[in-house]
């Protein structure tokens, strides 16, 4: 009973600094202050886009990956996105069930989809590892491990968010646009034909070709393809090229290196992306509280998808992969495995739909309840966890 109040404690640590932060950024939004008002939103939103994100995972994954610890965690980005994966079916399910507004349909998903790998891992693991008599051994190495399958973990999950949901969202977030049929096609149709059948099936192959086309060009017109190379990715890279070769490495990461500095300021500025991130949900909140679109069965959807399924998913997965062979015995390993799906929202969906300018109210409110409801989360399913690994 002792243990589980100490874990529940635990766990609420991260929530409680996130609701700190959001209320900080929620009183800067009032109207009698307005130091975060709309414009002040957007542009602190730019900086966290283009400066402190990638300095954040630059820091975390140079600092972590090597290729022997890359060959050992192979297993781990593979994880992290089925964890996407999964999230994005069941995020499906929850807009079929709900019929949120079109408009709201991407948030949904990727609220579902992308969870917080950060900060919320960052907290816990090194709390779950002073537990003395705990399965995970000593302390120390515990948390020096644990810290380096994190670390891969958020650069992993900050890929997966720029590349795969934030074009997803995208897409979702914009209605399609039915072309009506032009005149021309409409007279064509009722033209007799005076061609050969031969021929006609030539013609019919060459037009099934140009609706192939056509679908192609406009699936590359919705999916802006330039994110692929957002600031975070380019910066994920750029550190697993730094942290993979050696010499690179020992001239920059490490107390020794002679370009420390370069990554003492690098995680400096890289530390600004949370309360950044938490301080624009919290302003936008305010027009949340105010009104907002978002029904509440897709806000318990949500919670369903986020607390309920996806750990269970994860469960099956993790332990099956284990089964199988494709996960070592390590119960740490398998703890971070497996508590990557019980996570609330990534913060960077805040960022997403700010640049969108669609939805940032209501990503506010589903991030309010999500987190209010994490401490809750974060007790049960880790305490099962550390069972079931031990």
């Amino acid at each position: 009973m002792v243990k589980l109040l100490e874990l529940f404690i635990t766990s609420s640590k991260p929530v409680v600094e996130i609701l700190l932060i959001t209320s900080v950024g929620f009183y800067m939004a009032l109207d009698g202050v307005n130091l975060l008002g709309h414009d002040a939103r957007k542009y602190l939103n730019n900086i966290v886009f283009y400066v402190f994100s990638p300095s954040l995972i630059g820091s975390r994954l140079a600092d972590s990956v090597t290729y022997e610890s890359l060959v050992k965690m192979w297993f781990m980005p593979v994880n992290v996105l089925l964890t996407f994966i999964i999230g994005s079916l069941l995020g499906w399910i929850v807009i079929v069930i709900t019929k949120p507004p079109s408009h709201l349909r991407g948030l949904i998903l990727g609220c579902c989809a992308a969870g917080n790998l950060g900060n919320m891992p960052l907290i816990i693991i090194p709390a779950v590892c002073k537990e003395k008599g705990g399965p995970f051994g000593d302390p120390e190495s515990c948390q020096k491990y644990g810290m380096g399958y994190v670390a891969l973990s958020m650069a992993m999950g900050s890929i997966y968010i720029w590349t795969y949901v934030y074009n997803l969202m995208r897409v979702l977030s914009n209605s399609p646009v039915e072309t009506p049929p032009s005149v021309e096609s409409n007279y064509d149709s009722y033209k007799v034909p005076l061609i050969s059948s031969k021929e006609e099936e030539n013609n019919q192959k060459a037009g099934r070709w140009e609706k192939v086309k056509r679908r192609l060009v406009s699936l590359s017109q919705k999916v802006n393809l330039k994110t692929i190379f957002a600031p975070s990715t380019i910066a994920a890279m750029i550190a697993l090229v730094i942290g993979l070769i050696t010499p690179l490495r020992k001239l920059i990461i490490g107390t020794e290196a002679p370009l420390r500095v370069l990554q003492d300021s690098v995680t400096l500025v890289g530390d600004g992306a949370v309360p950044a991130m938490t301080m624009i949900i919290g302003g936008n909140l305010l027009k949340g509280l105010r009104s907002s679109g978002m029904k509440m069965s897709s806000i318990i959807g949500v919670l369903v998808a986020r607390y309920v399924l996806l750990p269970m998913s994860g469960v099956l997965i993790v332990r099956g992969a284990y089964k199988l062979d494709l996960v070592t015995s390590e119960p740490l390993y398998q703890f971070v495995l497996l508590l990557q799906y019980a996570v609330p929202p990534a913060m960077n969906l805040g960022t997403i739909t700010q640049l969108f300018g669609t939805g940032e109210s209501e990503c506010s409110v589903i991030m309010l309840w999500t987190y209010s409801l994490a401490s809750i989360s974060l007790t049960v399913w880790p305490t099962f966890f550390m069972w079931l690994v031990a």
